[in-house]
């Protein structure tokens, strides 16, 4: 087979929590009958691209909608905990506004990763740099030219992650949009190439960027 292999970041479909943005963490909270549909028709896209494999992370929000991807596309799910979302500490279960009557700072705060600074448990940008980043790489790796995968994570650690696949500084994640539920980023490397390209931001046939998680 030739061309570049392709990695596809799949963002979670909607859950109840994303509605009513409360941050999620790694809460489980299973997708609503939205996220559901939304899943559903992601799968049928993504079936378009023939993946050979699939990786998720295993909190139960990415489980289920990794799970209607390997109906459509008949792969196994490799789970992966290291896909996680951020963990949010003491956050968790709260809106912003909630957030913000606790602890005042975050007032001035830009991007998901600076609302969590100084709330305790949470992790900071750098730590999910440190767990995301080699996962998709390890995932990329395994591609052969021609082929490609998909990974099905959070909105906050997909936007870190994929800063930190392209060789980009982790502050400018906050250059990117929160991607929407069941929403995609995707990254090609041509065969011998040392440097990874974003192909695609944002690929979807529907919109519901609520929340964060």
């Amino acid at each position: 087979m030739s061309g570049p292999s392709r990695l596809v970041l799949l963002r979670h479909g909607r859950t109840e929590w994303n509605h009513v943005r409360r941050a999620q963490g790694h809460a489980p909270v299973p997708l609503d009958e939205v996220g559901h549909q939304q899943a559903k028709r992601a799968a049928v896209l993504l079936a378009d691209l023939a993946p050979v494999r699939l990786w998720s992370s295993d909190l139960e929000r990415a489980a289920q909608t990794a799970g209607h991807v390997a109906e459509a596309v008949g792969l196994e799910v490799e789970w992966d905990e290291r896909l996680r979302e951020f963990a949010v500490g003491e956050r968790q279960g709260l809106t912003f506004d909630e957030a913000l009557e606790r602890w005042p700072h975050l007032a001035g705060a830009e991007g998901f990763h600076e609302t969590l600074r100084g709330i305790p448990g949470a992790e900071s940008e750098h730590d999910v740099v440190r767990r995301v980043v080699p996962a998709l790489q390890e995932a990329l790796d395994s591609l052969d030219p021609g082929e490609t995968g998909v990974v099905v994570t959070h909105g906050a650690a997909l936007k870190v992650g994929l800063c930190g696949l392209l060789g980009w500084p982790v502050e400018q994640a906050t250059d990117l949009g929160v991607l929407d539920n069941c929403a995609w980023a995707s990254v090609v490397r041509r065969d011998g190439a040392r440097g990874v390209r974003l192909e695609s931001y944002g690929r979807g046939d529907f919109a519901s960027p609520e929340g964060i998680g």
